[in-house]
């Protein structure tokens, strides 16, 4: 058992936050809430978007929604509110989405919408790792 709480992504939870408006929940991570050992958290929600909301991907240095909207700003608001979250909670660990423009970590999508995947850090997840919180995805905890 932590003895810090995990910040988690609040999709994996079960929360209704995911971009498509769908609940897709991750059964280890609703387990960690249920247990009072995380902490759920959407950085994109707590930027300032809806749900549901635009496709977005990163494009460059910029987030960009499907239509080409610039989503930049709601993205770095929503991951320094998860930050701040994080070091106020004393996390040391995140498990967050897989891929996601703000979540994902060590892969995320390329900026062209064609799912095409290239190495990279999503807004959220740079910053945690920035500031020497480990990052996993839930991938990495159905190994």
């Amino acid at each position: 058992m932590p003895d810090t709480p995990i910040l988690v992504s609040a999709c994996l939870a079960g929360i209704h936050c995911r971009y498509n408006g769908q609940v897709e929940s991750f059964e280890p991570v609703v387990d960690l809430v249920r247990r009072g050992l995380a902490v759920p958290f959407c950085p994109e929600v707590h930027g300032g978007l809806p749900t549901p909301r635009r496709a977005c991907e990163i494009l460059g240095d910029k987030v960009v929604d499907a239509d080409g909207v610039d989503r930049t700003a709601e993205f770095e608001r929503g991951a320094e509110e998860g930050l701040r979250l994080a070091l106020l909670m004393g996390c040391r660990e995140a498990v967050l989405k897989a891929r996601s423009p703000s979540c994902g970590s060590g892969v995320i999508y390329d900026g062209t919408f064609t799912s095409t995947r290239v190495e990279g850090d999503g807004f959220f997840a740079r910053i945690l790792k920035e500031h020497g919180i480990v990052v996993r995805s839930e991938e990495d905890l159905a190994e």
